[in-house]
């Protein structure tokens, strides 16, 4: 099939394997092919009106529950059960400190535990402290 698809898709290529084919041929072929490409236009249309038809639709529901007051959440608590679906848009809390070591300069520091150790902590235990030792209690 690959080797179909070079040949149709070169000039050069196509036109040295429809070499031997006569003009009445040659027409024939022409007018299957034309034949597939209005089809395939005929529903690429289809499809793109049936795009657009469903946006249609869903603008109308997307309207009538907010006349309604009706939010999606409602409807699928109603359809699933359970607890209430609620929208989260808050941002998740940081996460507390873990550690407390004291940098370079003498002041005090924390560290969560997370990303990149601090070069203090590191270097301490390099020198052999533990781990332990830092943690908040």
């Amino acid at each position: 099939m690959s080797e179909f698809l070079n040949i149709i898709r070169h000039e050069r290529r196509l036109k040295s394997a429809l070499k031997s084919l006569s003009i009445e041929e040659l027409e024939s072929i022409k007018e299957k092919f034309d034949s597939v490409v209005a089809k395939r236009r005929e529903e690429e249309a289809e499809k793109l009106r049936e795009q657009q038809e469903k946006a249609k639709k869903i603008k109308e529901f997307k309207a009538a529950m907010a006349d309604a007051g009706i939010e999606l959440s409602d409807i699928l608590e109603q359809e699933l059960g359970g607890e209430p679906i609620v929208k989260t848009t808050k941002k998740r809390a940081p996460k507390p400190p873990k550690y407390e070591y004291t940098d370079d300069e003498g002041n005090r520091q924390t560290w969560t535990g997370q990303g990149r150790m601090p070069k203090p902590m590191k270097t301490a235990l390099d020198n052999g402290k533990p781990l332990e030792s830092f943690l908040i209690k």
